[in-house]
């Protein structure tokens, strides 16, 4: 479990193989500093498991499925990723409930610099649509963000902005996100806890349970 409170900027420094997967080497030297085989730690968004570790980088397997449905199918060597250790019980929840799973990819339509802030307008895949509100929490490559805007159900091509303050953009690599950038999109838990409750007593009577 995290927050979508990003921590440091790593950088994938190697990528190999591993069956039909992948095995990505992550410098984040805050990160790989108490890392533990078996933990958690979230990758722009995608929660993967340390296998191995060393004193400012470590390994994580990444398979097939998930770089099928995440932007970080895309990463090469190079690519700057955002880091997230899991929360320890008992922390603050500084930004929201954000599990890890990717339910899909978002392109960047439009970015907007302000004077103290940037807003990026970025695609939104049509399932998911009814999951963003106004004001409403998402997870952008896990980072925890408040939707400042979002389509209407009656537009052709579904999108939602986000407000970046100069601390996102300094701390997190959305503030070098540019149009065509591919991202990782997470909605809200609770939403999609609703979705699921409503299709079912939506359904026809004597239908499954």
């Amino acid at each position: 479990m995290f927050t979508g409170i990003i921590e440091e900027i790593g950088e994938i420094t190697a990528i190999s193989p591993s069956g039909d997967g992948w095995r990505l080497t992550v410098r984040a030297p805050k990160a790989a500093a108490d890392a533990v085989h078996g933990e958690s730690i979230a990758v722009s968004g995608v929660c993967l498991t340390v296998v191995a570790s060393s004193a400012d980088s470590f390994d994580a397997d990444v398979m097939k499925q998930t770089l099928d449905v995440a932007a970080l199918g895309g990463a090469a060597v190079g690519t700057r990723v955002n880091i997230e250790k899991a929360m320890p019980v008992g922390a603050r929840l500084g930004g929201h409930i954000v599990q890890g799973h990717v339910d899909g990819v978002g392109e960047v339509l439009d970015v907007r610099p302000g004077a103290q802030w940037s807003v990026l307008r970025i695609s939104l895949p049509t399932d998911l649509a009814p999951l963003v509100v106004d004001k409403g929490s998402i997870s952008v490559d896990g980072t925890s963000l408040t939707v400042s805007a979002v389509s209407a159900p009656t537009e052709a091509s579904a999108w939602f902005e986000i407000s970046l303050i100069p601390e996102t953009l300094t701390a997190t690599t959305l503030g070098s996100r540019v149009v065509g950038d591919r991202v990782n999109l997470e909605t809200d838990i609770l939403a999609r806890h609703v979705e699921r409750l409503l299709a079912f007593r939506a359904a026809p009577e004597g239908g499954s349970r």
